[in-house]
């Protein structure tokens, strides 16, 4: 527990009235109302963290509504999902993201140079959801489906610094301990032995502390997936597909919004399925890939660095070094605490994430142009109504 302030405001959980922060957010949701966006996987309907999440968000009667966008492969999963959510009772639209009529409306924005049907995955599915939010709401929150021991304060915590008059934050991220206290096992992996150093060592590489990197390291979780933000900023986003969505999401508010009007917020302890290693094409090495790749195109963009094969040498060299620095250092807070360090497997693990970084950044300099997908603004300005037709689609795949 600290109570630390930084370049970015902290909210921190230290005395909180969960009560009046509810009853507060409910006596502003007329002027300012809210929705949450649930991105998930079919598979993910028979989990016990979707089951409690659904009766927890039952406490969220503040909510104007509850999307959930999903890639169905088949309409019997589709409505299968629908069924389960009939236990939500907050309004909800669950969004068939891969169906034939989204698929239709997306084909249709071709001719004016928008090729969104190659789009795939989280970011796309965010992004269609984003569309249909920002049309009803002030305000968004999203996270994941995956959350073990939700509770209602998530939401509540995120949208708060938004909708109180007299903060009026425009973007706010959560931030969390990765530690499962029962199993007294310490996650949070790709940010601890990857992201965290590697950020370390790009400073250390380049010799100053880059405008964008300076930003992520300000955050205590830049790589979580909780986060709330306002429906203009909403708008206003270009958002990678993969898992370099967090990153890219990122950049854009470091782009669009104000130092002063972005937060982080304790969202105290947390636990969501956990990926296997696995190597460049599955796994936590593929999402180190991919947030390595989105890394670089965004420093590119923003401090203009050049990226060639002696710099991605002297980066592997120097991110090991960081890296194994972090083990000794998590070596310790786990020991102090009694909780399991498997420190082989955390080395095991560095090496697997160095040997992405030369693989990923070879494939980035191939091909450094990402794949992003359009702002809103943008998709707006090529077909003006674009939005209201997806929400159409949406309420009659609801029977609403």
């Amino acid at each position: 527990m600290d109570m630390k302030q930084e370049e970015i405001t902290t909210l921190h959980d230290l005395n909180l009235d969960k009560e009046k922060l509810m009853k507060n957010i409910s006596d502003v949701v007329n002027e300012r109302p809210v929705s949450i966006i649930l991105p998930m996987l079919y598979s993910e309907i028979k989990s016990d963290a979707l089951a409690n999440i659904v009766k927890q968000l039952n406490k969220c009667t503040y909510l104007k509504e509850v999307i959930v966008p999903l890639a169905a492969k088949k309409e019997e999963e589709f409505i299968h999902v629908k069924r389960f959510f009939k236990k939500l009772e907050i309004p909800k639209l669950v969004m068939w993201c891969n169906g034939p009529k989204i698929e239709n409306l997306l084909t249709s924005l071709k001719p004016e140079g928008l090729n969104l049907s190659k789009y795939h995955g989280k970011g796309r599915d965010v992004w269609l959801a984003l569309g249909i939010a920002n049309l009803r709401s002030y305000a968004v929150e999203l996270h994941d489906a995956d959350i073990q021991g939700y509770n209602e304060m998530i939401p509540t915590k995120l949208l708060y610094p938004l909708l109180e008059p007299e903060l009026d934050f425009k973007f706010n991220k959560g931030y969390y301990a990765r530690v499962n206290i029962k199993r007294t096992v310490m996650y949070g992996r790709v940010f601890r032995l990857f992201l965290q150093p590697l950020l370390k060592s790009l400073v250390d590489v380049l010799g100053f502390e880059q405008d964008f990197v300076r930003f992520m390291r300000s955050f205590r979780y830049p790589i979580s997936g909780e986060f709330a933000l306002t429906s203009d900023l909403a708008r206003d986003l270009d958002i990678p597909g993969g898992w370099g969505i967090e990153v890219g999401v990122m950049a854009e508010i470091y782009r669009n919004v104000a130092i002063k009007r972005i937060c982080q917020t304790d969202l105290g302890f947390y636990e969501h399925k956990h990926q296997e290693i696995g190597d460049s094409d599955r796994g936590l090495v593929k999402m180190s890939g991919e947030i390595f790749k989105t890394l670089l195109r965004v420093l590119i963009e923003e401090d203009h660095i050049q990226i060639s094969r002696p710099f991605l040498l002297s980066l592997r060299v120097l991110y090991q070094r960081n890296a194994q620095d972090a083990i000794r250092k998590y070596h310790a807070d786990a020991h102090i605490n009694g909780i399991k360090y498997d420190r082989h497997l955390e080395e095991t693990m560095v090496e697997k994430f160095s040997q992405e970084l030369m693989i990923a950044g070879n494939k980035y300099m191939l091909k450094p142009v990402g794949t992003r997908m359009p702002d809103w603004l943008r998709t707006i300005s090529a077909k003006k109504r674009i939005r209201e037709e997806f929400l159409e689609v949406v309420l009659e795949q609801n029977g609403v």
